[in-house]
C-alpha cells in the first residue's frame, strides 16, 4: 500500500491518496479538485471511494464536483452529514464503528467524536488517518459547534490503546509535520497523556 500526502489549500490541509496497484482511495479531498484529478490521471489510478474524517468545510470543500465526475458517494458519519454541506444523495452516511471492504482495502472506521460529533479516524493496515482528532503533539479544537472536550479525551484514550507502531496521518500539517506514531504520541503528546492519566474519570 502506498500513501501520498497532498497538501492543499490555505489551512495546511492534508489530503491522502491511498493506493494499492491501480486502485485508490481519497481521504479528505478538498480545495483543489483539478490537482487531485491530475494526480489520479498521472498515476493511472482508479478511484474507488472517497472518505471523510469529519464534515468541516476545509476537509470537504469542492469535493462534490469530484464525486459527481466519478459517480461516487463519499463515506461520512451521519452526525456530520449536515455539517459537510454536500448533497446527502451523494453520501454514504453510516453510524458508529464500521468494517468496510473497498476493492483491495480493508477499512476500519473508529468513531472519535470531540472535534465534531461525527468525527472518525480511518484505519487501513497500520495507517491511521486521524483528521482533526489527533495531531503530532496536539489534538483538534473543542470550542466549535458540536465539539465536546470530554468526548475528545475519550477519543484520545481510545486511540492510545492502538498498537504503538500505528502510523498516524493528521488532517493538517501544522508546523510542517502531519505524521507520527501512536507510541510516540503516548509518550510526548500532552493531550493524550492527560487522557490516559485521567482514564478512570472519563
Amino acid at each position: 500500500m502506498h500513501i501520498d500526502v497532498i497538501n492543499l489549500g490555505p489551512m495546511d490541509n492534508c489530503t491522502y491518496l491511498v493506493s494499492e496497484g491501480q486502485d485508490a482511495l481519497l481521504i479528505d479531498p478538498a480545495w483543489d479538485m483539478n490537482f487531485l484529478e491530475h494526480t489520479l490521471s498521472e498515476k493511472k489510478l482508479n478511484l474507488l471511494a472517497v472518505l471523510f474524517t469529519h464534515g468541516h468545510f476545509d476537509h470537504v470543500k469542492f469535493a462534490q464536483t469530484l464525486l459527481e465526475k466519478h459517480h461516487l458517494k463519499a463515506y461520512i458519519e451521519k452526525e456530520d452529514v449536515v455539517l459537510c454541506g454536500i448533497d446527502p444523495h451523494m453520501l454514504h452516511a453510516y453510524e458508529g464503528a464500521q468494517q468496510l471492504k473497498i476493492g483491495p482495502f480493508d477499512v476500519e472506521i473508529i468513531p472519535t467524536p470531540g472535534h465534531t460529533a461525527g468525527g472518525v479516524c480511518i484505519k487501513i493496515g497500520q495507517a491511521l488517518f486521524t483528521g482533526d482528532t489527533l495531531f503530532p503533539g496536539a489534538c483538534g479544537r473543542v470550542d466549535l459547534p458540536s465539539s465536546n472536550p470530554r468526548h475528545m479525551r475519550q477519543s484520545l484514550l481510545r486511540l492510545s490503546q492502538l498498537p504503538e507502531d500505528t502510523q498516524i496521518f493528521a488532517g493538517h500539517s501544522y508546523g510542517g509535520k502531519c505524521s507520527s506514531t501512536i507510541g510516540y504520541e503516548r509518550l510526548k503528546n500532552p493531550f493524550m497523556r492527560n487522557a490516559i492519566r485521567d482514564k478512570d474519570s472519563l
